[in-house]
C-alpha cells in the first residue's frame, strides 16, 4: 500500500517519513511490506488511509501543480476521508491528523471491548424507495428490536445504497424487516472491526472531544462539506465539533455530493486508495466528469481537463 509513490515521489517520501515519525513506528514498513491482518486494524488502517491519500495529494500539487485553493470549490471527504480533506485544505496539520485517526481508530475499537455482544455493520441496496422512507421505517422498527440490540444508519452512500450499523442480532433483525418489506433487496456484511457511526461509538466521540482540544484546527482554504450536516463548515469551532459529532453520526455522504452539485458542482477529484467513492459517483453523476486519483499511475497520468470554466 502507498509503495509505488514511496518510490517514486520525494515528497512521498516525506510525507510517510512525517507519518513514521509522528507515530513512533513504521507504519511505512507495515504497509509496504506487512501482514493484511495487522494492518486492516482500525488504529492501523486508519493512518494508512490518511497517509496515503496526503501522499497522493501532495504528489499530485507537486507534479501538476494542482492547488487545491485555486481549483476547488469545496472539499469533502467520507467519514476518515473528512480529516484528508481537513489536510489537504490546510486546516489541519498532517502530524496531528496522523495523531488524531490513530486515536480515533483506539477509541472505536476500546468502544467495543467491554460489549458482550457482537457488532456489524450491513450495508443494503434499497429497493424502489428513498432514503426518507427508509428513515421511517427503521424508526418504526427499532423500538421493536430484541432489549440491548441496536441498528442504526450509519452512511447513506448513494440514493440507492446505505449502511446499517450496531450490534450483529439487532442489524440482523432490521434488515430481515426491511427485506421483508420489500424497502431493501440485497444485504451485504462488511468487513470492519467496529461498528462505526451509531451510538455504540459514544466512548470513542468523548475521547475525541478530548484529543481536538490539544491540536489547533484552522479554517480550511475552501470549504468543507460536513458529513454530519452535509454542508459547507468554514469556522474552526465548527469543525471540531461537528468531528465528534462524526463519532456517531451518520455520514451523509450523498446529500454531502448532492449540495455541491445544487451549487454547480459537475466536476470531482476523488483522493485515496480503492475505487469506492469514484464508483458510487459514477453511477449516482454518470455525466459529471470523476477524477481518480488512488495509486501512482493516476498521478503520472493526471491531465489537467476539468476546468473549462465549470465547477
Amino acid at each position: 500500500m502507498g509503495k509505488g509513490l514511496h518510490d517514486q515521489f520525494t515528497v512521498a517520501r516525506e510525507t510517510f517519513a512525517e507519518v513514521d515519525a509522528t507515530l513512533g513506528f513504521s507504519l511505512s514498513g507495515l504497509m509496504f511490506e506487512g501482514e493484511m491482518a495487522e494492518l486492516t486494524q482500525t488504529q492501523n488502517a486508519q493512518p494508512a488511509i490518511l497517509a496515503t491519500s496526503v501522499a497522493l495529494f501532495r504528489a499530485l500539487a507537486q507534479e501538476r501543480n494542482f492547488q487545491v485553493a485555486e481549483r476547488g470549490a469545496f472539499a469533502l471527504g467520507h467519514s476518515l476521508g473528512e480529516y484528508s480533506a481537513l489536510v489537504a485544505t490546510g486546516a489541519l496539520s498532517l502530524a496531528d491528523a496522523v495523531r488524531l485517526v490513530r486515536r480515533r481508530g483506539e477509541a472505536m475499537q476500546e468502544s467495543i471491548n467491554d460489549l458482550s455482544k457482537p457488532t456489524t455493520m450491513t450495508a443494503l441496496m434499497l429497493r424502489g424507495t428513498s432514503v426518507e422512507a427508509l428513515r421511517t421505517h427503521l424508526s418504526g422498527i427499532q423500538p421493536h428490536l430484541p432489549e440491548g440490540e441496536t441498528a442504526e444508519l450509519a452512511n447513506i452512500n448513494s440514493a440507492q445504497q446505505v449502511v446499517l450499523s450496531g450490534t450483529e442480532a439487532g442489524v440482523g433483525a432490521a434488515v430481515q424487516e426491511l427485506q421483508a418489506r420489500q424497502v431493501a433487496a440485497r444485504a451485504i456484511d462488511l468487513p470492519v472491526s467496529a461498528p462505526f457511526h451509531c451510538s455504540l461509538m459514544q466512548p470513542a466521540a468523548e475521547v475525541m472531544a478530548s484529543a481536538l482540544t490539544r491540536v489547533r484546527v484552522g479554517a480550511p482554504c475552501v470549504p468543507l462539506i460536513s458529513n454530519v450536516r452535509a454542508r459547507p463548515v468554514t469556522t474552526p469551532n465548527d469543525i471540531v465539533d461537528l468531528l465528534v459529532r462524526q463519532v456517531t453520526g451518520t455520514v451523509l455522504w450523498a446529500p454531502s455530493v448532492e449540495f455541491c452539485r445544487g451549487q454547480g458542482v459537475e466536476n470531482f477529484i476523488v483522493f485515496g486508495p480503492g475505487k469506492v467513492l469514484a464508483n458510487l459517483l459514477r453511477r449516482e453523476h454518470p455525466r459529471d466528469k470523476i477524477k481518480m486519483v488512488s495509486e501512482l499511475e493516476d498521478v503520472l497520468n493526471f491531465t489537467d481537463d476539468l476546468y473549462d470554466g465549470s465547477k
